[in-house]
């Protein structure tokens, strides 16, 4: 939690003096199911967010309806480019405006080389009157061309894995996808295949 605030300062400090080299930016989107880590959130679910960043610091916050009330998420850290390596670092906070779910706090951590990149996200989750849970998602994504696989899963309190294979492309400054994911029964109590669609479009604040 401390770690996911102090990122956010540095990043909001750092944007503050650096207002004329940033870039805003907004989103909406839409997709047939919303699935989050191989796991199944809300049916047809609507999403919009706005993001901002300069010099490799960002800090952005996203919304998705999930039928009860709204999933309401806050992020940033810092990501950077060395040749075929690229890295990042920072940290999310995961809200629900209703009682879908409870809080979700992460550290991120992210390195990428060529094609392959690893993200690993260390996190805690309130679980509403019951004890805090500690876990660690990883994901693992081989991506080429607009085509991605993606091995993924969880470890401590948390446990399961997934496969997601998927295809996005831009026409028209839309951005269009659809993916297959296979999650097992370890992560949401049964087997479960899916094929979701989703749409959206970016836009550039300036």
């Amino acid at each position: 939690m401390k770690t996911f605030f102090k990122t956010s300062l540095v990043a909001t400090l750092l944007a503050l003096s650096g207002m004329a080299q940033a870039d805003f930016s907004a989103n909406l989107g839409f997709a047939s199911e919303y699935y989050y880590r191989g796991i199944f959130q809300e049916s047809t679910s609507a999403s919009g967010g706005l993001d901002f960043e300069t010099g490799g610091f960002y800090l952005g916050t996203w919304a998705a309806d999930v039928g009860d009330g709204l999933e309401v998420d806050l992020y940033g850290g810092f990501g950077g480019e060395a040749g075929d390596f690229s890295y990042s670092i920072g940290g999310t906070l995961y809200h629900y405006t209703g009682d879908f779910d409870d809080t979700y706090k992460e550290v991120n951590l992210g390195a990428g080389f060529g094609l392959v990149s690893l993200d690993v996200a260390v996190g805690k989750y309130d679980n509403f009157d019951g004890p805090t849970l500690d876990y660690t998602y990883y994901a693992l994504t081989v991506e080429k061309s607009g085509f991605y696989g993606k091995y993924a899963g969880f470890s401590q309190d948390f446990d399961g894995e997934y496969i997601e294979l998927g295809y996005g492309t831009t026409v028209s400054d839309i951005d269009l996808g659809v993916n297959l994911i296979f999650s097992n029964e370890d992560l949401i109590g049964e087997n479960d295949e899916a094929i979701v669609f989703t749409i959206g479009k970016s836009f550039d604040i300036q």
